[in-house]
């Protein structure tokens, strides 16, 4: 497990986050397809807080694309960065995750993480900003669909319909299994919204999740107890 120290300069207000945010989001790459869906190495990126003590764990999960056999596994732990604000979540995560992918002992290939790219009200979600800083290609899968409007998309399993911010689609609602809530995916960095979907189904060939999330958080909730732990 590494610890983390909170990075000299890292903002500390709104105003700078969102300054950061602006900054940065000329530099997103939505050209390439990225990589083809079941092929090379997938990583699954998420993050667990001890608000009380003041703590985050991230956990980064690498599995072989093709038959999601987990291959290398890598935690960090440090202070949270940011306070909880809405829109501004990397902040609190960021340097957490990626120390937690830089001490991983092989290239990550794609990372899913568990939040958002595009579908985000600066276009620049933790998927995006991850993307960005390290130049891999990035995509998100959440939960919720945040701020924006869909329609539900079909009940069988690779349904989509648009994820909307006004008439701008900003990501897909995506049925992962048949008949049950969708998930959300947007693009983050050098990765197509088609592709994107394409690799959570991949992902999902028994849970509405991808495994990559899955076994994310499950490591890091570990990472985070056992350092809990260390602290108390």
């Amino acid at each position: 497990m590494t610890s983390v120290r909170i990075p000299e300069g890292w903002p500390t207000t709104e105003e700078a986050a969102r300054a950061v945010q602006d900054r940065l989001r000329g530099r997103v790459v939505l050209d390439e397809p990225g990589p083809p869906p079941g092929t090379g190495r997938v990583t699954g990126v998420d993050v667990a807080y001890d608000d009380e003590r003041d703590l985050v764990a991230a956990a980064a999960v690498v599995l072989d694309a093709a038959s999601l056999e987990a291959v290398a596994e890598a935690t960090a732990v440090g202070r949270i960065s940011f306070p909880y604000v809405p829109g501004l979540l990397a902040f609190r995560e960021i340097p957490t995750v990626l120390a937690a992918l830089e001490a991983l002992p092989c290239p990550p290939g794609l990372v899913v993480c568990d939040g958002y790219g595009l579908a985000h009200p600066r276009r620049f979600g933790l998927a995006s900003h991850l993307g960005v800083l390290t130049g891999l290609p990035t995509i998100g899968v959440a939960k919720n669909p945040f701020t924006f409007t869909f329609t539900a998309p079909a009940t069988p399993r690779g349904s989509t319909a648009p994820l909307l911010a006004g008439a701008e689609e900003v990501g897909r609602a995506l049925r992962t299994r048949d008949s049950v809530k969708p998930v959300f995916v947007s693009v983050g960095h050098r990765v197509g919204l088609a592709n994107a979907c394409a690799h959570t189904l991949a992902l999902t060939p028994a849970h509405r999740l991808p495994e990559t999330t899955r076994r994310a958080d499950a490591l890091c909730r570990r990472a985070l107890w056992e350092a809990a732990g260390t602290d108390a």
